[in-house]
């Protein structure tokens, strides 16, 4: 049932970097209010209050207490998932929830139940197959005009394991490493494209640096039900970058030359533990010296590596204004307005969920299909084998032309 209002209030929980990146697209929706704020972090919560005179909040549990509040924002660790949607559920409110969902399937499906059994909607954020470019491609495989799509590449090479991270980050068993972290968006981009029933999966993944015990890379091969393959590939040891395919953009805009070749390794290998590294992880957050500012909105749309789909009669990809498409007859380009961005397409699936009923698609039951594809393909490289995939989910082509 559609909501009696007509906007959101909405409250975020965490004020890390993905919080932070989350707030210019909260404040760009017409129908959605920032209200409200939940950390552990006081300095944070006092600058929050003041730049944007907010309620503020010390934990999820005050904060989803609030009866002006419609729904949250959960960019909490992975671990704390299950328990921040559970009480977020039970306080009847609506939920976007960072990627990847939980880190088990088990935890997976109960919070989908408990989003059910409460009424409300569960929205997972993908921002990346929400980005207007990966939107077009898709519009442009719905319209058959370059027929049946044979296959779909994503290749993204880059410094992840080289960031500053926080413990659990560097820790599979806790949702950490490229995999689940990275591979969440990787493999949904690729399902968004080709349809999002995935048959069955190969995979190889490898850590090459025992300071940073987590997967570091990863090959992934996928089949589809419907016949399409495709390859994931990921690597976060900062030597070759994408950037360099990609027109120096990358996904937080252009970061080619930042600081010289091998910055992010040098820069951890230089750090004298692990508080000083956490540290610059939270300098990274909102209203650290590190943090970016994301209200100044970027001149490209970004590239979350390189990103190739292969239809029976021309390809596509990305480039700085919008695609490259390559006909059977002729090369064109697509341009694509900057207004739109994969975040404000976050709040807007919920807007459109909560206030007029309209279908999610990265619901629940997307991003536990999703999860599924990162536990097998760890899986898969540990047992060497081709394992299939048991719950997956289609994606209408109804429901992407009902985002544009």
């Amino acid at each position: 049932m559609p909501f009696k209002k007509q906007s959101i209030n909405i409250g975020i929980v965490g004020l890390g970097i993905a919080g932070a990146s989350m707030i210019p697209a909260i404040l760009a929706h017409p129908h959605v209010n920032l209200a409200a704020v939940a950390t552990r972090n006081q300095e944070r919560l006092d600058k929050f209050a003041k730049d944007y005179h907010a309620e503020t909040y010390y934990t999820i549990n005050e904060l989803c207490m609030n009866p002006d509040i419609d729904a949250v924002y959960i960019a909490t660790p992975t671990e704390l998932h299950t328990e921040h949607v559970r009480i977020a559920a039970e306080a009847k409110k609506h939920i976007i929830v960072e990627k990847p969902l939980a880190t088990s399937l088990e935890d997976a499906e109960r919070m989908i139940e408990l989003a059910e059994k409460n009424g409300v909607h569960l929205i997972v954020g993908h921002s990346h197959s929400f980005e207007p470019p990966i939107q077009k491609m898709k519009e442009i495989i719905d319209s058959e005009k370059l027929g049946r799509v044979l296959m779909i590449h994503n290749w993204y090479y880059n410094d992840w394991i080289y960031r500053p991270r926080t413990p659990e980050e560097l820790k599979t068993e806790l949702g950490g490493g490229v995999t689940y972290r990275q591979g969440s968006h990787q493999f949904d981009i690729i399902r968004l494209l080709g349809g999002g029933e995935v048959r069955s999966i190969r995979a190889v993944t490898g850590i090459s640096d025992k300071e940073r015990p987590t997967e570091g890379t990863h090959t992934v091969f996928l089949e589809f039900e419907n016949g399409i393959a495709a390859t994931a590939v990921y690597n976060g040891y900062d030597h070759f970058h994408t950037t360099e395919l990609t027109f120096d953009i990358g996904e937080g805009g252009p970061l080619s030359n930042i600081g010289g070749y091998a910055h992010a390794r040098r820069t951890i290998k230089e750090t004298n533990s692990p508080e000083d590294e956490v540290a610059l992880k939270v300098a990274a957050g909102y209203g650290g010296s590190r943090s970016k500012n994301y209200q100044e909105a970027e001149k490209h749309h970004p590239f979350f590596g390189l990103t190739i789909v292969s239809c029976e009669k021309g390809d596509i990809r990305q480039s700085p204004e919008g695609l490259i498409v390559y006909g059977e007859e002729e090369k064109y380009t697509v341009q694509i307005p900057m207004e739109e961005t994969g975040r404000i397409n976050v709040i807007n699936e919920l807007y459109e969920a909560v206030c007029k009923g309209v279908k999610p698609i990265h619901d629940g039951r997307w991003a536990r299909a999703n999860l599924e594809v990162c536990i097998k393909a760890i899986q898969s490289s540990k047992e060497r084998k081709e394992l299939y995939l048991e719950y997956q989910v289609p994606v209408k082509k109804e429901s992407v032309e009902n985002k544009r």
